[in-house]
């Protein structure tokens, strides 16, 4: 196997233009409707300088030239590399999981089904009003997408290590072996549910 994935290309389009003009501007956590940066006089012009270029030939041209960017992806799959592609792919997946974890910022919505007692929506402390006016998530939220992280992480990390069994096969402790098979089961069930929550 040999696999060549780049970057992301940034887009550019008349926005991203304007914040270029306006280079002081910082619109990192601004999102909230409330933040006061939206009446200062800067972050107005530059938010109208976009809306004006978004209005003329810029978002075409800026339409045309991400067209002409794509990502780099070449990837070569050898015949060997599916005798156990289970494992293959553990050893792929398992680094991603660790890396997400580290460098993440943010979580997507996960069911108290999928979370200990503990961590679930209805163990958190209650909301305030202006809390809940304003969209905000519940103090556990972040902590559910960790947990199930972790049994990803937990789940691939076994994949991996071919001989994590060998030492109940010795005691003869099954039951032990199969607690930690189930939760490894698990691991990749939460793996499947949240695929598409895997972006950071």
């Amino acid at each position: 196997m040999k696999v060549y994935i780049g970057p992301y290309k940034n887009w550019i389009g008349p926005y991203q233009i304007a914040d270029a003009v306006f280079f002081w501007v910082n619109r990192r956590g601004i999102f909230a409707d409330h933040d006061p940066r939206h009446d200062r006089w800067d972050y107005k012009a530059a938010d109208a300088f976009g809306d004006w270029l978004a209005e003329t030939w810029v978002t075409k041209f800026c339409n045309w030239l991400q067209s002409k960017r794509e990502r780099k992806v070449k990837i070569r799959i050898d015949h060997y590399d599916t005798w156990s592609m289970d494992h293959t792919l553990a050893l792929i997946v398992h680094p991603m999981l660790l890396q997400m974890k580290a460098t993440k910022h943010g979580s997507p919505f996960v069911d108290d089904e999928d979370v200990p007692e503990h961590l679930r929506s209805t163990a958190a402390p209650e909301m305030t009003e202006e809390e809940k006016k304003w969209g905000e998530t519940d103090a556990l939220f972040h902590d559910r997408w960790v947990y199930v992280l972790d049994e990803m992480i937990f789940a691939f990390e076994l994949e991996i290590n071919d001989e994590w069994d060998d030492e109940y096969h010795k005691s003869g402790d099954y039951d032990a072996m199969n607690v930690i098979g189930a939760r490894q089961r698990n691991g990749f069930r939460l793996f499947g549910k949240y695929y598409q929550g895997l972006w950071d």
